[in-house]
């Protein structure tokens, strides 16, 4: 139980970087973000999503854009602004210091 805990927080804490990286390729479509992140055992649902896109956006790292549907009503389509990418790149030099630490700390454990 208590594995489970620590990794659901884990998923948790990395879950914002990881949408922003998943955007940051290109603009994308919500269901398609959850695809990615289900995909990558992140266990998204949209209750999860959403309110972090809102977020992100609110915080001006992210803008959408609604484009037409042949099958169905308009879908709202996600980027990065250049807000968000500054986030992202400062994010992805905190997981490279922290995979590194990790990997240190294996190594050590394992002496």
């Amino acid at each position: 139980m208590i594995a489970e805990n620590t990794q659901t927080q884990m998923r948790k804490g990395i879950l914002e970087y990881c949408v922003l990286s998943i955007i940051s390729r290109g603009e994308i479509y919500a269901s398609d973000i959850i695809a990615e992140l289900r995909s990558a055992k992140l266990l998204v649902v949209e209750g999860t999503l959403y309110p972090l896109l809102t977020r992100l956006k609110n915080n001006g790292l992210l803008s959408y854009n609604w484009v037409e549907s042949t099958s169905g009503p308009p879908r709202k389509y996600y980027t990065l602004t250049e807000d968000g990418r500054g986030i992202l790149s400062q994010l992805d030099q905190t997981w490279q210091e922290l995979a590194y630490a990790v990997g240190v700390s294996q190594k050590g454990a394992n002496s």
